[in-house]
């Protein structure tokens, strides 16, 4: 080695020695952001508090998700105090069964020029574009329509008339549906609810926190929310996410985990042959890596570990698991399948 390639060496070895100083302080700075952005949600949302810690992740993971719970439990307020605290724009979307893909990405209307007389087409932009799009009773709208987040969810843009739009960036995707009421409600097809990296269920407050929740909803007190992070940085500290480490061990497991919920899959346990019509796909190892990450950045760790893809197993896979008809036959659900799952599937 002469003395260039001495000298390009030890410039290289710097720059990435500072590109890592510079990435540690960035997670230092994200675990520090996790706790003020849950001390500002906590003064409008009582109690939830995995809930939200999933929603961090998937935020800071550029992963959609889908809020399963009853009515009343705070999930549209919460996904928009959100928006609030991170200063990111925010549109609701009520999904009805008249809905329309165009009420949705947006639509050509026809103007004229008053100066000219000229006529020409003018795209009126949708609600999906915005930073966080909430799409309030998903199921409740034709598979047409839900189909129109497809394209926006996996690539970032919309395609009307032949033309195709950029949406503003970060782009999330936080769905609610209704698990009771079923009546008049369209089942999300494998494809939509494959792009939604997470399932979250939304659980009755406990009494203490119910109790709570009538004082702060029923005063004239409406608390000041302060602003944590700006789009850019949420954007800069997503890029972070896909420099954190992901040992082989810890890759090699989330594919096994995966892989093992497929019932035709070898060497897949008994009871996924028995009650499994059909397990999770590749991008559900692919998410559980990508949600480790961000977990581990969110909790000051620069390397994601076998616990946060465990942690993280059963909001990734339970809606990519369909139970079969002896499964339904014995009551066994998607979340019990998974929970099995993880315990039988060692590191």
């Amino acid at each position: 080695m002469n003395f260039h390639d001495e000298q390009e060496t030890d410039t290289t070895t710097r720059i990435e020695a500072g590109t890592g100083s510079r990435d540690l302080e960035a997670v230092a700075e994200i675990a520090r952001a996790r706790a003020e952005i849950r001390r500002e949600v906590e003064k409008r949302i009582v109690g939830q508090h995995r809930v939200v810690d999933h929603l961090l992740v998937a935020l800071f993971a550029r992963g959609h998700c889908l809020f399963v719970g009853v009515p009343g439990l705070a999930k549209t307020m919460l996904i928009q105090t959100l928006s609030d605290v991170l200063n990111l724009s925010f549109r609701r979307i009520q999904f009805t069964p008249d809905l329309m893909p165009s009420d949705i990405t947006g639509t050509d209307v026809l103007e004229e020029d008053h100066a000219t007389g000229k006529r020409f087409f003018r795209f009126l932009r949708g609600p999906v574009f915005a930073n966080i799009v909430l799409a309030d009773e998903i199921n409740r709208t034709p598979p047409k329509t839900q189909a129109a987040l497809l394209q926006s969810m996996q690539e970032y843009h919309v395609t009307a008339a032949g033309n195709t739009y950029e949406l503003p960036l970060p782009f999330l995707v936080f769905a609610t549906q209704n698990p009771i009421e079923q009546e008049g409600t369209y089942p999300l097809p494998e494809a939509q609810l494959d792009r939604f990296m997470f399932q979250v269920d939304v659980d009755y407050p406990s009494a203490e926190e119910e109790a709570n929740i009538v004082k702060a909803q029923t005063s004239p007190v409406r608390p000041t929310l302060h602003k944590v992070l700006s789009p850019q940085r949420i954007l800069e500290l997503q890029e972070l996410v896909l420099r954190v480490p992901a040992a082989d061990h810890v890759v090699r497991y989330a594919v096994n985990l995966a892989r093992a919920s497929r019932p035709q899959e070898p060497g897949a346990p008994q009871f996924v042959r028995d009650y499994i019509s059909w397990g999770a796909g590749p991008r559900a190892s692919q998410f559980l890596i990508l949600a480790g990450k961000a977990r581990a950045i969110l909790d000051g760790r620069f390397a994601v570990s076998i616990e946060d893809v465990r942690e993280l197993a059963r909001p990734t896979l339970v809606h990519r698991v369909i139970p079969n008809f002896h499964a339904e036959a014995e009551r066994i659900t998607a979340a019990q399948l998974v929970g099995r799952l993880v315990e039988s599937i060692q590191p």
